[in-house]
């Protein structure tokens, strides 16, 4: 009988880790619901990174749509979580009297359904595209839905255009109404703090989810692709379906988000989902690392956190010169100079993955992987190549 040996100091740092996530809020709303809220949208914003990292990560196909997800998603829970339709529908108000109110936790499997067909739509007509061509493609589908969004209010009334949809259902968790406080023991738990810790273990099963892609055999076969897709081709791997699998997956966690968000917010419009969003999901992937979780969520907690925190440093600057700098702007301007030096200070992301962009390694003999050139196709083996061309000799290749 074989036993696991653990690491202490592993473990007392998951432990560490694990009392600081639960104490977090707690802090926090001792100075005010607006910080948890922050948490909250930055816990949306980390599952929405590792839906992408999927995506752009693993497989090498840079999305610029990838908020349309985020859209399907926060638009399906509020269509079928608010009195919406059955106020525009008279036979939809037929069929449900009360009105259309979907459990949250009905929502949410529909919604990861929905917004993984929708990726693999976008998917297939772009699999033969690469790079910035596949960019401007999937930022072009980005606008579509966002366009659809802010026009389905004529001749139907679907989105309620521009206007966005409102009183939408909040979750409810055992009962328990997360959009309202709940008191144990005299002491007062806030809504957002509810939130947060929903949204916290989400955030961890998608992290447990992608670590195991991660390590599969279609994550591999992504991240062969990432690296050549020819090469990969030809080594029989069928690509088409795995860039299908891939913009599916990702997407799958973005309509989940979704859901999440129209939940939270409890109202839904064409504004929240504009192509700077896209832009700042992507970023977030990048400036973390590409590829490598623990630096994907680094960097959506950046990056979502930090616009939040420069609005209390935008306003004194704004003082400062007398009201003649608009404090938006000032705000934008900081993010961006945040966003160059971290990029000037760390090329590769501020937790690049170690085993991305690094060269061979020469094995315990000190002796270097033989490459093509050292041993070209044809040679049966590396004698019969130029002299002095190979260091390790090799098998046959033809038996």
């Amino acid at each position: 009988m074989t036993t696991v040996k653990t690491d202490p100091k592993k473990t007392a740092w998951v432990i560490a880790g694990a009392i600081a996530l639960i104490v977090l809020p707690f802090v926090l709303q001792m100075f005010g619901n607006s910080w948890v809220r922050i948490i909250d949208l930055a816990l949306l914003y980390v599952m929405l990174a590792l839906g992408l990292n999927i995506v752009v990560g693993y497989a090498g196909l840079l999305d610029l749509g990838y908020v349309a997800f985020f859209a399907v998603g926060a638009y399906l829970f509020g269509l079928l979580a608010s009195p919406h339709l059955t106020q525009n529908f008279p036979a939809i108000a037929a069929m449900f009297p009360n009105g259309l109110h979907l459990s949250f936790w009905l929502v949410i499997p529909l919604a990861l359904l929905v917004a993984a067909i929708v990726g693999m739509l976008l998917g297939a007509p772009t699999l033969k595209l690469r790079g910035d061509y596949l960019a401007i493609v999937t930022l072009g589908f980005g606008e579509i839905i966002r366009i659809f969004m802010n026009n389905l209010d004529q001749p139907y009334n679907i989105t309620n255009g521009p206007k966005g949809i409102s009183d939408i259902d909040s979750v409810h968790v055992f009962g328990v109404d997360l959009a309202r406080s709940l008191t144990i023991g005299g002491f007062e738990i806030a809504s957002v703090t509810l939130y947060y810790f929903l949204f916290l273990a989400l955030v961890l099963i998608t992290i447990g989810i992608c670590a195991r892609l991660q390590d599969s055999r279609i994550g591999r076969a992504w991240m062969a692709i990432r690296e050549d897709e020819i090469a990969a081709k030809a080594m029989g791997l069928n690509t088409r379906n795995l860039k299908l699998l891939a913009f599916g997956m990702g997407a799958s966690f973005g309509g989940v988000s979704g859901a999440l968000f129209a939940s939270f917010q409890q109202f839904v419009s064409p504004e929240s989902f504009s192509l700077m969003e896209s832009i700042m999901i992507v970023a977030m992937v990048v400036l973390g690392g590409l590829g490598h979780l623990p630096g994907v969520v680094t960097g959506a907690l950046l990056l979502a956190a930090l616009p939040e925190v420069l609005r209390h440093v935008a306003g004194p600057l704004q003082a400062m010169t007398d009201g003649r700098i608009d404090a938006a702007i000032l705000r934008q301007l900081l993010i961006g100079l945040a966003m160059i030096v971290i990029m000037l200070m760390r090329p590769r992301g501020l937790w690049p993955s170690p085993e991305h962009g690094q060269s061979a390694q020469p094995d315990a003999a000190g002796t270097m992987p033989v490459s093509a050139q050292d041993n070209p196709p044809g040679v049966d083996f590396p004698a019969d190549a130029a002299p002095g061309s190979t260091g390790v000799r090799q098998s046959a290749i033809n038996p």
